[in-house]
Order: structure tokens, then sequence, then C-alpha cells
């Protein structure tokens, strides 16, 4: 995960809990006034339950007295004038109440409303009339009698009204799945509201007030996400400066680093303008670091111009050594008297010769380090071997079919001395021997076979006698240091030996 994104979770999580304690204060603070407002909804709805329970069973029991009194007497006429006092007020504001004996008669009030319930004997029924108000019916003891009453729905509502509650509530009635409504609340967007109950005592009528709850103003909306604006700004703005100063510097300074090339000079200013100091000094060391590198390698490369130098001077200088020994061997050889001494100056100065060919040629490919061109090498070294037959040997022969192979420096001197061995071979068995040189592939592409081929190498018992004595200890100790056999073919007359060559020129 990106240092960046690290940073954020680790802030989110330590300001997160104080915004989260901030949003639940605001909460609980809101929760509070909502406790506040449902304590003085229950005073208030259980007072206008009260008020129209005193009103509303006042009259029945009015209506039910005056029913009692009519079965009892059918012609006392004071009944009606004690109802009619009892349903005075009520009458004012808009109440209808009847009396009827058991003929259906009319005795007080007026003709009784539509619709009013009917219950059995001694028993008192409501029914609510949805938009128009309640109806009560009552009936005496014996069912002969009965009374009704009408109240208008704003009459309960003038008597449902709480005196200690703001104006802004709203009331209903309710019996069993019917509803009236006293006063209506408007509703409004985002509204939170308390409702409660209470019941009126009358054959299950029951009161329900709704009031709004606090409400969710732009300053509670503000007091709650406030927190949260501080915690995602916290976080944000510690993130922002942080990848500004930090991160982001170390981003550039890791890729200027690994866009660093030796030779070149750390430019500190890659790391930009805004980072920390902490970061600008660590651009600085490393600036510090590449001069220093810098400085090294021009040191170094003052040392290997002189190494070189040097070099060239010891092969120069071993190359005069090798020309200085060949002319003190040929110097020699002119002042010898017998043919054999004359013949031994011959074969020392042919392997000085096979070791200056190669010297001279090894020098030559120093720059490149290719490898030594065989074909170059073996060219020159069979016109030196041609150079130094005298006596009977100046008759002998050379034939060369090289391709052009790179071979190392210790492969080339081991093939050098032991081509001059096989020649030498070759010459004491003939002196007018005449021989083929070839090196041609293998049978890999890292391997070639060298053949020297001549009728003076067919096996003969002089043959066997120059190499038991002299020549094959020379000849197997240079087949081992080109680490393969040398194969002898008798009856052909071929020596052959497989080397490793680098490559082709």
């Amino acid at each position: 995960m990106p240092t960046g994104a690290k940073l954020f979770l680790i802030l989110s999580a330590a300001l997160l809990p104080l915004a989260l304690i901030a949003v639940a204060a605001t909460l609980q603070t809101t929760r509070t006034a909502d406790l506040q407002n449902r304590a003085e909804l229950r005073v208030a709805t259980g007072g206008a339950a009260r008020s129209l329970a005193i009103e509303l069973v006042g009259d029945t029991n009015a209506l039910r007295s005056a029913v009692a009194a009519i079965e009892a007497d059918p012609g006392d006429t004071a009944v009606c004038a004690r109802t009619r006092g009892v349903f005075a007020p009520s009458t004012l504001a808009g109440a209808r109440y009847a009396v009827v004996d058991r003929t259906g008669r009319l005795r007080c009030g007026t003709p009784p409303p539509s619709g009013a319930p009917t219950p059995g004997p001694n028993a008192v029924a409501t029914r609510l009339v949805p938009g128009q108000g309640l109806l009560i019916g009552v009936t005496g003891n014996s069912g002969t009698a009965r009374a009704s009453a009408f109240f208008p729905t704003s009459y309960l509502a003038d008597i449902a009204r709480p005196s200690d509650l703001a104006p802004k509530y709203g009331s209903e009635l309710t019996h069993d799945d019917s509803t009236l409504s006293l006063r209506a609340l408007p509703g409004r967007i985002l509204a939170r509201r308390e409702h409660d109950s209470a019941p009126v005592g009358l054959d299950r009528l029951m009161l329900n007030m709704v009031v709004d709850s606090a409400p969710i103003t732009s300053a509670v909306v503000a007091a709650m996400l406030l927190p949260i604006l501080m915690w995602a700004a916290a976080a944000g703005i510690s993130w922002f400066v942080i990848d500004r100063l930090l991160i982001r510097s170390l981003r550039r300074l890791r890729a200027a680093v690994g866009a660093y090339q030796p030779g070149e000079t750390f430019d500190p200013v890659r790391t930009g303008h805004i980072a920390a100091q902490e970061i600008r000094e660590l651009g600085e060391t490393f600036a510090g670091l590449s001069r220093t590198i810098a400085d090294h390698e021009a040191d170094l490369a003052e040392g290997l111009v002189r190494q070189t130098k040097l070099t060239r001077e010891v092969h120069h200088r071993v190359k005069n050594n090798l020309q200085v020994i060949t002319s003190l061997i040929n110097f020699h050889s002119r002042s010898a008297t017998g043919a054999e001494a004359i013949a031994a100056y011959a074969a020392i100065q042919r392997r000085v010769d096979a070791l200056a060919v190669v010297h001279r040629h090894h020098f030559a490919e120093l720059e490149e380090n290719r490898g030594l061109g065989l074909r170059s090498v073996l060219s020159e070294l069979a016109a030196n071997i041609r150079a130094t037959a005298t006596g009977p040997t100046r008759d002998f022969g050379l034939t060369l079919e090289i391709d052009p192979f790179l071979v190392s420096q210790d492969t080339a001197v081991a093939i050098a001395f032991l081509i001059t061995e096989l020649v030498e071979l070759a010459m004491s068995v003939d002196p007018t021997a005449q021989l083929r040189i070839s090196v041609k592939p293998g049978d890999q592409d890292t391997r070639a076979v060298v053949r020297v081929a001549s009728p003076a190498l067919i096996e003969t018992e002089k043959l066997r006698k120059l190499i038991t004595e002299r020549y094959g200890r020379v000849s197997e100790g240079l087949a081992r240091q080109l680490r393969a056999p040398l194969h002898h073919q008798p009856l052909a007359g071929v020596f052959e030996i497989a080397i490793a060559v680098t490559g082709r020129d």
C-alpha cells in the first residue's frame, strides 16, 4: 500500500472517533429535546382527554338520567328542563340532543340526528362521522326509551385544546377503525413528529395528539456535518501536505537516482523546490556522492590509460627480447661447423619464432580482445619455418588450409609449438618432406580440428624412435595443455587434435 494511503488511513482512524463523538453529542442534544417534547405532549394529551371526558361523560350521564326518568314516569316534564340546562353550553356551540319514549315520541330536544347508534339496554354507544362530529346513543334499563346526542367537530376541537401546548399540534378521535380529525397539523419536508394517545373513557373512544419534534434546521445539520467535514478536511490536508513535502519529493529523488548514469553529476533540483529540508539535504548528499564517483572514475580512467601504456611497453620489450634471442641464435648458427649443430640451432630458432609469432599477434589483438586469428598466426609461423630451413631441409614444403577461426592466446601458443614439433618430427624423418596443415570445423561450434598430414609421418621404425626419444613427451604435454588427445593415424601419416575456438574472424 502506498505511503499516502497508509497516512490517510492512520489519520482517519485517529480523527474519525473525535468526529463521531461530536456527532453523537449533537444527536444526544436533539434526543433530549425530543424527550422534552414527548413529555409535554403526554401531559397535554392527558389533559385534553380529561377535558373531553368531563364534557362528554357529563352530557351522557344527563341523557341517561333523562331516559331513566321517562321510563319511570312517562309524564315527567321536569326532566327535559334539567337536560336542557345541562346541554345549554354545548347547544350554543352546535350540539344537539334528543330523548324519545317507548312509543318513539320526541320528549326532549330536537329531532334525533340520523345514524345515531342504538346500544343495548342500559348501554352507551358512540359513532364518529368523518368531517362532521361525534354521535352518542344511550338506552334505558328496559330498553324502551332512548336518547342520542351530536357534538360537532369544532366543539370537540375547542374542548380538546390543551392550555399548555404550543399552537402547532394535531388531534383526532378514534373509535375502532373510525377516525375524526379535530385539528390538522400542516406537513413539512423532513418533519419529525411525536405521537401520543389517551382514552376518553367513553365506549373505547381514544384521543390522539401529534406535535412536531425539534426541527432539523440548518444549524442542526451543520452541527452534525461539521465534525465529519473537519475530519475529512484534516485528513485530506495532512495527506496533501505530506504528499507534497515528503512523498512526492521522495518519488522524484528515487526516479532521479534510478536514472543516474556513471560519470554524471546528480542534480538535487530534481527533487522539487518545496520539498522538505531533509529531502533537499538527502539530494545534496547524493549530488556530493555523484561528484565523488565522477572523480574516482576519472582517476580510474587515467590509471587505465597508464596501465595500457605500461602493458604496451611490456609487450614491446618482450617482443624486442625475443628478437634479440632470435638474432643471437642466428648469429651463433652461422659460426657452427657441424651439420648437427646447425640443425639444432635451426630447431631452437623455429621454436622461438613460434613464440614470437603468437606474442606479436596477441599484442595486435590486445585492443579488441576478440582473440587471435589462427589463419594469420599459422601463415606467419609457416613462413618463418621456411625461412629457417637450411641444408637438405630447404626442399621441404608446407601447404596450409586454415579456416578463419579465433582462439585464445594460450591455445595459440600450444598450437604453434605443437605444429612446430610435428614439422620438426617430419623433417627429422625426411628433410624433403611435404606437409599439409589444415584447420577445419569440428563436431561443435566451439571446436575445430587441427590436422598435420605428411608421408613422412607414416609409422616407421625411425618415426617411432624419434617419438619415443624426443618428440613424444613434448607433444603429449602440449596436448594436455589443449585439453584434448592427440590422435595419430599411422597408415595415413596424420596427426590431429580438437581445439577450442572463441569464434570466427
